[in-house]
Order: structure tokens, then C-alpha cells, then sequence
């Protein structure tokens, strides 16, 4: 019997497909395994290259396997889906891993630890909150409109909402509006209290990360986008440039060029969303005092002359992250040479 030499794993949560080939590429196998036998079944096949799509539990499955002395590397799906044959079934996906895994140009994700999963875990939370804050805010402007109460744009404007819900003298409100508006008051607090609770643990865990105060020092970097660098971007070696890591990120046009002609289309939006956000996000943080400015960068300042605001915005983030890839790989601290001179020294 041919020695198995790359394994393709199917990820699913009870039912997991195994293609195993040969060091040419002959399928030896392909079955079906339960999740109690893929760990076993590991532990009985010699070390040989894994292959496995990275998706939710795949940096999970990717230590448990390395630790029995594979060589596990995770795909992004869209690079995998070129070798499926044809039609869509689990024993497709795997012998498409399978061979995938094998190239040499191929492009891997690196295996997340833990810690830099458990990190993720944080800011997903935090995230989550965020959303649901915002959907109780917009409920509660909603339901106050109605009765011609209405507050100017924005979280900090909230407050005076909330304390005429908990006015009971004000007689806008019907008691039984009050009475459902109160609960929806209360929410906002809770909220409120429990995004401040973990951003205190972000922060905290930003000050004691060597990279991620380095990061801080950025201009439209804070604590939340240093933080997600660090849990997001496991390993920025793997990029060859920043304009790599920009591109990675999505904010860079899409090239569809053909026969010498270079055409470059709309920022891809590829990556990352919730990096790609908090960077633009910082951006337009830094175009708001840049405006009118004297000591702004001149780079900055002729541009937002000749191009939208939102464009310049999102010009500003892909240079923030070709600074970001900089700091990261090349070590230093940001320094702003004046005005007209903003770099990234080693």
C-alpha cells in the first residue's frame, strides 16, 4: 500500500471527509470520519502535509493535528475553490484541499494561537455590543419621535433621551410608553457599562503589548485598531510589502489589467471588514483636525484639495497600514518629520 504523504481535511462539526494521496498525487482514500475519530485517526497516520480551509474551528483542529507532528497549513477557501472539479460535495472539497495544499504558489493563513484567538474573542464581544447599543439607541429615537420628542445625532446625546423617559412628570409620554421605554433605557445602560468593562481589558492588554504601544503612537490608531492588529494579523512577516498587507486589508484598487494596459477598478474591499472599518474609521478621525490646519501634512492637505473627503479617507488608511506593516516587521517607532515628512523609522 502507498505511504500517505497530504491528507485533505473537510471541516463540519459531526461529519469531517479525509482525502489521502500519494507523494504523486494519487488518491489512495477518501471516506467520512465522525469528530471523535479524527484525532485518532491522526495519531495512527505517519506525519505527513494537512491541508484544511480556514474557517472558525480551523486554527483549532490545525494545533491539535501539528501537535501530533503534521505539517498543517490552512487555505482561504476562495483559493480552494478553483481545483473542485465539478459539483459540491464534502468528498469534492477535500480531494480539492488535498491537491490544493501541494502547490507551491499557493498562499497559506497562519495558524492562530490560543491567546491570539481568545484576544479576537474580545473584540468580537466588544463589537457585538456595539451593534446591539446602537440598535437599542435607534429603537429608542424611534419610539420617542412619535411623540415629538427627538435629540441630536450621536451616543452622547442619548442621555438626555433616557432622563426624560425616567422624567415621570413629563406628560409627552403615556405611562404605558414609559413603562416599555423604561426597559429599553435600562438596556442602554447595561450596555453601556459592559462595552466600557471590556475596553478597559483592551486597553490594559494594549499597555502591556510591546507592538501594540508601538502602534498607538500612529496617527487614527488607537487602542481598539492596535488591538486588533495584534489578534488579526498573527504574522505580518508573511506579507511582502505593506502594499501587500493594504491589499490583504482591502483598501487598494482592484487590478483588471490585460494585453499591457494597466486598468485599476474601486477599492476591492477584500479582508479584513472590521480592520478595514477601524482604519478608515481613524483616517477621517485625522482628516477632521487636518482641515483648516497649518501644521497638517502638506500630502494630506493637497489632497483632500483636489479629491472627495471619503476617497482621501480611505488613501489616508492604506497609508496607515503600510505604516502598521512597517513598525511591525521592521521594528522602530512612528516619527513625524514635520509636516510635509511623515515616515516610519526602524
Amino acid at each position: 500500500m502507498k505511504q500517505i504523504t497530504t491528507v485533505g481535511l473537510d471541516l463540519a462539526k459531526q461529519v469531517f471527509q479525509v482525502h489521502a494521496a500519494a507523494a504523486d498525487g494519487s488518491p489512495i482514500f477518501n471516506r467520512k470520519l465522525r469528530r471523535a475519530e479524527v484525532l485518532r485517526f491522526f495519531e495512527k497516520t505517519p506525519a505527513c502535509l494537512v491541508g484544511m480551509e480556514a474557517c472558525g474551528s480551523a486554527h483549532y483542529w490545525a494545533r491539535e493535528i501539528s501537535a501530533l507532528g503534521h505539517d498543517v497549513r490552512l487555505i482561504p477557501p476562495v483559493y480552494v475553490k478553483p481545483f473542485v472539479k465539478r459539483g459540491k460535495t464534502d468528498a469534492a472539497d477535500a480531494e480539492a484541499i488535498s491537491e490544493a495544499v501541494t502547490r507551491k504558489t499557493m498562499r497559506f493563513v497562519p495558524v492562530k494561537s490560543a491567546d491570539q484567538q481568545a484576544a479576537a474573542v474580545v473584540l468580537k464581544t466588544r463589537a457585538l455590543l456595539v451593534n446591539q447599543r446602537t440598535q437599542v439607541i435607534n429603537a429608542l429615537r424611534a419610539h420617542l419621535s412619535e411623540f415629538g420628542i427627538i435629540a441630536a445625532a450621536g451616543t452622547t446625546k442619548v442621555a438626555g433621551l433616557i432622563s426624560i423617559v425616567c422624567d415621570e412628570t413629563d406628560v409627552r409620554l403615556p405611562k404605558a410608553a414609559r413603562f416599555a421605554l423604561m426597559e429599553i433605557a435600562s438596556q442602554i445602560e447595561a450596555l453601556k457599562a459592559q462595552i466600557e468593562k471590556l475596553e478597559k481589558v483592551i486597553v490594559a492588554t494594549v499597555k502591556r503589548d510591546d507592538d501594540a504601544r508601538r502602534l498607538v503612537t500612529i496617527p487614527g490608531v488607537g487602542a481598539i485598531t492596535a488591538a486588533s492588529v495584534r489578534a488579526l494579523v498573527p504574522d505580518p512577516g508573511g506579507f511582502k510589502s505593506g502594499r501587500h498587507f493594504a491589499a490583504w486589508l482591502g483598501l487598494t484598487p482592484k487590478p483588471h489589467s490585460s494585453g499591457g494596459k494597466e486598468r485599476l477598478g474601486r477599492i476591492s474591499k477584500m479582508g479584513n471588514p472590521a480592520l478595514r472599518s477601524l482604519l478608515v474609521v481613524g483616517a477621517t478621525a485625522v482628516l477632521r483636525h487636518a482641515r483648516g490646519n497649518p501644521n497638517a501634512s502638506k500630502w494630506l492637505t493637497a489632497l483632500l484639495a483636489r479629491r472627495p473627503y471619503r476617497i482621501v479617507a480611505v488613501a489616508l488608511a492604506n497609508k496607515t497600514a503600510r505604516i502598521i506593516w512597517a513598525l511591525l516587521v521592521k521594528g522602530g517607532t512612528y516619527q513625524d518629520n514635520g509636516a510635509s515628512n511623515q515616515r516610519a523609522t526602524a
